[in-house]
């Protein structure tokens, strides 16, 4: 399991760039569609006031950040380890 799951669905150009720059940064995640799993759109609205916003990561430690730079992926995954 990764230190953190990326939402996000197939459509969604800042979800792609997001995945393209952790990608090529050598940061592991995991994907879950909302369009695919309706408890997974549940998750994201929780977290972004009742709006489906894509993409939003979820850490190991339950918080959130919604459309992050690559920079605050990084700095939140410095503060886990």
């Amino acid at each position: 399991m990764s230190a953190v799951t990326m939402y996000t669905t197939p459509w969604c150009g800042y979800c792609h760039r997001l995945k393209g720059q952790m990608d090529r940064a050598g940061i592991a995640y995991d994907v879950v569609d909302i369009e695919q799993d309706p408890a997974a759109a549940d998750i994201v609205m929780a977290a972004n006031d009742g709006n489906q916003t894509v993409p939003t990561l979820v850490y190991t430690d339950g918080t959130a950040q919604t459309n992050p730079s690559l920079k605050q992926v990084q700095e939140k995954l410095a503060a886990l380890a």
